[in-house]
């Protein structure tokens, strides 16, 4: 018998129980003890495990010997295995779980609940009558390997309703990941309510059409498109996702990808250049030329957006994008010119490090860390470094990543090549508007966070890695869902587990795990791509993408 019913991440250690034991039987006697520091998980086993089972998991009072979950933090244990591991002791007696800190009393929860079964992963019960439980008895010990375990979810190219976001939260905390880094804004939408410049969101937020495929699609999406979040909203996705011990990072992109803010606010690009009142939000896909100047006006218009940004998302990163900016208007404008001479600056690559510098500078000084794409490493003097506690999102491949680790920046991977959901996930006509590399889910299993070239010292700048999805192509909850999953789940055991070289790793045994797991997922409702290929209504015919052939790079 498996007694280990795919547990999703794989645990450090999981056997029977020692000396053997019984299987233990929740039913509606069950109780909660509840330690102090508790709480919260308690509160989530009640609303989530206790909706899907009918069981009222009500609080223990008193030291009787009856049937109970003990839920406590350890302090040994997280000085053993950090604030992240947990400990799962079942037998027929009682459930034990304990954690090094609430976090890994949370995860250790989500092991509870993969245990129960598939059903325990839906909001109500299906069987009515049903009035037991059991749990397999074990004894279940587990911490992460890295700190950072992320998705980068792309609400900017095309809205998801708050409702989608918590879905996610939801999703991520099932497999154990715990940031989401929520992209904000781009050329085709600004996603984020700011009271001091309310038409980011009534300009910004709303574009007239939408390309429909890939940037060389003839084939166009007439109706209107856009949405965004209000700050009541974000409080509400921040707390819940604290509650599931998610972090979120919100992303403001600068100082490219900024079409949306300036068709919102004339005033921040380049109108020296070209008639900037002209431009509207973006309704195609690529790298666009239109970036914002590099002026007093725009550098205190972001301060004034961050200012509201730091009040909404306490966590200690700000990603700040800095990719893909082109030079051409620079290069063209005076104003930019004249801050480059200014400056005392080389070029125009330089002066985008100054601003990025300059940001960095700002959040530094407010107590907050700088993260952005890997460009922010370029263009900087050698007397003009990033930002102490600057981060890079490491995603042209692994390079900027081992620069940034080897000059003392904390690194998150995301190597487009191996981790950007947004690539195609077998080779084929029915999969839906292909982009990029054929990423199979064996493929993401196999994706190494840390390259060979970093030392043991430079390897530890690797806070983890992010899978990265770029919503272009997808217009809706299902499309995420299809080219999220389940590739998420073999991303989130990379991050989590102590797995072997990826050689060595045994996809055949993950994907018997993946059996059980595709149940949750049925449960929870995820579009996700079967094994066998995409279903009828999951495919595209006739939207074109952008397939490229052959093995991806390591770069």
């Amino acid at each position: 018998m498996n007694r280990q019913p795919g547990l999703l991440p794989a645990p450090l250690r999981a056997a029977p129980t020692p000396g053997g034991g019984q299987d233990h039987v929740l039913d509606e006697d069950t109780r909660l003890d509840a330690r102090p520091g508790t709480e919260r998980v308690a509160r989530w086993l009640r609303t989530a495990v206790g909706a899907a089972t009918g069981l009222p998991l009500a609080h223990r009072t008193g030291d009787g010997d009856g049937d109970h979950i003990v839920l406590e933090i350890d302090p040994a244990l997280g000085a053993r295995l950090g604030p992240e591991g947990y400990r799962l002791v079942i037998d027929g007696l009682a459930v034990v779980l304990r954690g090094g800190g609430e976090p890994g009393l949370f995860w250790g929860a989500q092991t509870l609940r993969q245990l129960l079964g598939p059903d325990a992963f839906r909001r109500a019960p299906i069987d009515p009558d049903r009035r037991a439980w059991s749990l397999p008895a074990l004894d279940i010990e587990d911490a992460p390997r890295f700190a950072w375990r992320g998705m980068m979810l792309d609400v900017a190219r095309h809205f998801l309703p708050k409702d989608g976001v918590l879905a996610y939260v939801d999703l991520l905390a099932a497999h154990k990941l715990n940031v989401l880094h929520l992209h904000l804004t781009d050329d085709q939408g600004w996603r984020l309510e700011i009271r001091r410049y309310p038409e980011l969101t009534a300009t910004g937020a709303w574009r007239t059409r939408t390309k429909l495929g890939h940037r060389a699609s003839p084939l166009w999406d007439e109706r209107p498109h856009g949405g965004y979040y209000t700050q009541d909203d974000i409080r509400e996705i921040v707390a819940y996702a604290a509650e599931r011990h998610i972090t979120i990072v919100p992303e403001i992109d600068i100082p490219g990808h900024s079409q949306a803010a300036i068709a919102a606010y004339p005033e921040l690009g380049n109108t020296d250049v070209i008639d900037t009142a002209s431009l509207g939000v973006w309704t195609t896909w690529g790298i666009n030329p239109n970036v914002l100047s590099p002026t007093d006006t725009t550098l205190r218009f972001f301060e004034n957006v961050l200012e509201e940004v730091l009040e909404l998302f306490p966590g200690p990163f700000v990603h700040l994008g800095g990719d893909e900016c082109p030079k051409e208007q620079w290069k063209a404008s005076p104003a930019a010119q004249e801050r480059v001479r200014e400056l005392g600056l080389a070029d125009e690559d330089e002066l985008q490090s100054w601003f990025i510098r300059h940001f960095g500078h700002w959040l530094g000084a407010r107590g907050r860390r700088l993260i952005g794409w890997d460009e922010i490493l370029e263009g900087g003097a050698p007397d003009a470094p990033l930002p102490d506690g600057a981060a890079v999102s490491s995603w042209r491949g692994y390079a900027g990543g081992i620069t940034a680790a080897r000059s003392g920046h904390d690194v998150v991977m995301c190597p487009e090549q191996q981790v950007y959901f947004d690539h195609r996930q077998a080779p084929g006509e029915d999969e839906p508007v292909p982009i990029g590399y054929v990423r199979t889910l064996e493929d993401v299993y196999r994706f190494e966070p840390v390259p060979p070239q970093l030392d043991q010292a430079e390897a530890e700048r690797v806070l983890g890695a992010q899978a990265n999805v770029w919503t272009e192509v997808m217009e809706d909850r299902r499309r995420i869902d299809y080219q999220t999953f389940p590739r998420l789940a073999a991303f989130a055991e990379v991050v989590w587990s102590a797995l072997p070289p990826p050689p060595e790793r045994d996809f055949a045994e993950f994907e018997g795990r993946m059996e059980a797991h595709y149940a949750r997922l049925d449960a929870l409702g995820v579009s996700y791509r079967p094994p066998s290929g995409p279903r009828p209504w999951q495919r595209r015919p006739g939207l074109l993408g952008r397939p490229i052939e052959g093995s991806p790079p390591i770069v």
